[in-house]
């Protein structure tokens, strides 16, 4: 069957065409809770989830490395329709994984999720007020088109088919073996074996401990130092509150004192940096072995939360360096050998298996193309409105959590906002909406965050004003505010019927 564009697809809407009220893109944590609010909120609204890959779950699914797992806490990381029941707060993949298909289960989901189906473009047309959308069957070639009112962008925001590898001079001459986290070979055996990871983020430190007790040694090779701090996997005051009120009022209860908590650390580290930087020095400090040169190692050259903290349960990662099993080596790389990394130290790395978990690679929309009345939409002309849609791009949301928190609370009250929206628009006869910013607008990058994964796309991604509801909000509590109980409508909003081309 030949390609058509989504433009050439558009109108008019043939009649093989599958129409839907809402078409979501993703059935990773986001989409999965976009499909439950609009079932537990909306029931009248026909939708489905359209997934590139054979199954859901999303990163839950796709990340196979050792250790894997949350770095925030479940009673937070899950929904807060869903209790979190497990004891541990700071769960493994596999945990999560059972978690989103029960939510899928519960809310009678998989009906809904087309698998194997990737979203390839989708084109917007005023007259008909509606967006049709091209999509590629994955496990057949097939070219199928949908047709919806609304178009839900819930992928994350990374690309899913390749992670972030930088050149290293020399890779072809190891004779070891190579990995990368987001594609971990279910053959990989590092039993006995030398094992360096490059790296010192959040993925770096869950492999580290989680090879050492198998491997001869594990390196853990970093640039720059990461701020880490070690947190109990349990919460056991959680688990009281889930004893004592039962697990729908306990998780409730736990969910905000860990909101709370999580904005209490936050705010801390962006007033007292210093005190911030202090703390966590000597945390760590108490849990590596005396004399370890703490300051090369784990003392960033920035600020506590100029980027993400990495959380490490109940300290697995020092302990791995206490028994000997793991070490740090804070260096740049020169060249690989054919035995290991040379450093500008003139110190070799001796390996076996080289892990490069250096980061993802940033794929904003999942990369589908976009237009609007036959004009394509470039990305980085739009600014983000409450967060979750572009300027000049009607009928469409996009799902982007918290870099400072728990990203799982964002898309719960843009879900929200979302299903509000919606009521108002069916209450009022109206058909599209658009955010439409002042071109004079002072703008700024979509995302203030240091992560190198962030940084290097952020000149192809949105951007953001700076003043709601433009800006990018990071602050839970501030989001409580306007998506859940702030007006639904305000000026940049423009509102319009099928075929009328005038504002409602």
């Amino acid at each position: 069957m030949p390609h058509r564009s989504a433009t050439e697809a558009a109108s008019p809407v043939p009649d093989a065409v599958e129409h839907v009220d809402v078409l979501i893109v993703g059935a990773g944590l986001s989409g999965i809770g976009v499909g439950a609010s609009l079932t537990r909120t909306l029931p009248h609204k026909s939708f489905v989830i359209l997934e590139g890959r054979g199954s859901s779950g999303g990163t839950w699914d796709l990340f196979r490395y050792p250790g894997i797992r949350s770095d925030s806490d479940l009673t937070t990381f899950g929904y807060d329709f869903k209790p979190w029941r497990q004891r541990e707060a700071i769960a493994d993949g596999a945990q999560i994984l059972e978690y989103l298909r029960e939510t899928v289960q519960e809310n009678d989901l998989e009906g809904r999720i087309r698998y194997h189906h990737r979203v390839v473009g989708a084109a917007w047309s005023s007259e008909t007020a509606r967006w049709t959308v091209t999509v590629e069957r994955t496990d057949t070639g097939e070219e199928l088109l949908f047709s919806a009112g609304w178009l839900f962008s819930a992928g994350g925001y990374y690309n899913y088919a390749h992670g972030h590898t930088p050149h290293f001079e020399g890779r072809d001459r190891f004779q070891g073996r190579i990995v990368h986290p987001q594609h971990w070979p279910e053959d990989l055996d590092w039993t006995g074996k030398r094992v360096v990871v490059i790296g010192s983020g959040a993925t770096a430190v869950t492999l580290v401990p989680s090879m050492a007790d198998e491997a001869a040694h594990v390196t853990m090779l970093q640039r720059t130092p990461t701020y880490v701090m070690p947190i109990p996997r349990e919460d056991r005051l959680a688990l009281r509150l889930r004893r004592r009120f039962g697990d729908e009022r306990g998780h409730a209860l736990a969910r905000r004192k860990n909101i709370l908590k999580q904005r209490a650390i936050w705010g801390f580290c962006q007033r007292f940096p210093g005190a911030a930087r202090r703390t966590i020095r000597r945390f760590n400090e108490e849990r590596l072995p005396a004399g370890f040169p703490v300051d090369e190692h784990f003392n960033p050259p920035y600020d506590p939360w100029d980027q993400r903290l990495c959380a490490v349960p109940d300290g697995d990662l020092f302990r791995a360096i206490r028994t000997g099993d793991a070490s740090v080596v804070t260096d740049r790389i020169v060249t690989f050998t054919e035995t290991g990394i040379l450093l500008e130290s003139g110190r070799e790395l001796e390996a076996d298996v080289i892990v490069t978990a250096t980061g993802l690679t940033i794929q904003l929309l999942g990369g589908l193309d976009l237009t609007v009345d036959g004009r394509p939409v470039d990305v980085t002309d739009s600014v983000a409105y409450r967060g979750m849609m572009l300027s000049g791009v009607p009928n469409f949301a996009m799902a982007i959590g918290y870099t400072n928190s728990s990203w799982t609370l964002k898309i719960g009250l843009v879900c929200e906002y979302f299903c509000r929206l919606l009521t108002h628009m069916d209450e009022h006869g109206q058909d599209a909406v658009r955010a439409v910013a002042d071109p004079g607008m002072e703008t700024r990058p979509l995302l203030d965050f240091g992560a190198g994964y962030v940084q290097r796309a952020l000149e192809s991604m949105p951007r953001q004003g700076t003043a709601a509801p433009w800006l990018m909000s990071m602050d839970y509590f501030q989001d409580v505010r306007t998506l859940r109980r702030g007006p639904v409508v305000d000026e940049h909003l423009e509102f319009a019927v099928a075929g009328s081309g005038a504002r409602a």
